[in-house]
């Protein structure tokens, strides 16, 4: 890849009341990326917390928007123009109920699948066309007459000590997924990491 800046996005929403909750999953492996490189995601700029270093021979840039999940595409636009971000060097890292706990694919591009955030993304962007990596928390347990927890409740919800430790697990096939991405692009990262 000839440009060598890369924007890491995790989405999520601010506030003590959301820390570790499933919908800021986003936001949970972005700092275990940006601790990998000694990095504190804390410096406020255009909306967001984000931070930068030099990782894989490449630039790279951590943000967590602190707009809301609904309003990411803010925050997201304004790091793309000022910092001159190619879309095919950012990734985006957000939950996805359709995909079981744990489990993480890679997408090149693809509409927001019911994702306020991915889809305020792509507005601001005003494409589709960026990679996201999509981190599954399943859906909430129904019993034998179809009742469950609502959507929007469970993925607010605090995370459970079993889904912590799944997703403390994860953390190394994350980090190798980001690390393929930026050194071999989107395309092999999928082939490499898809179905793990």
């Amino acid at each position: 890849m000839t440009d060598s800046r890369f924007l890491l996005v995790g989405l999520g929403n601010p506030g003590r009341e959301y820390h570790l909750s499933r919908h800021n999953i986003g936001f949970f492996f972005l700092d275990h990326l940006a601790g990998l490189q000694g990095l504190l995601i804390e410096t406020q700029k255009m909306q967001g917390l984000y931070c930068h270093g030099r990782a894989h021979g490449h630039q790279l840039y951590f943000l967590k928007p602190q707009t809301y999940m609904n309003r990411s595409g803010e925050s997201v636009r304004s790091f793309v123009d000022y910092f001159k971000i190619p879309l095919c060097n950012l990734l985006i890292l957000h939950d996805d109920i359709d995909l079981s706990a744990g489990r993480i694919k890679l997408v090149a591009k693809g509409g927001a699948g019911g994702h306020n955030g991915v889809r305020s993304v792509a507005q601001h962007l005003g494409t589709t066309e960026f990679a996201r990596l999509k981190i599954g928390v399943g859906r909430p347990v129904v019993d034998e007459v179809g009742q469950g927890q609502p959507v929007d409740q469970f993925v607010l919800g605090r995370m459970g000590d079993a889904e912590m430790s799944l997703f403390e697990q994860r953390k190394t096939l994350v980090a190798e997924a980001v690390a393929v991405f930026i050194q071999e692009g989107v395309d092999r990262c999928m082939n490499r990491i898809n179905g793990r």
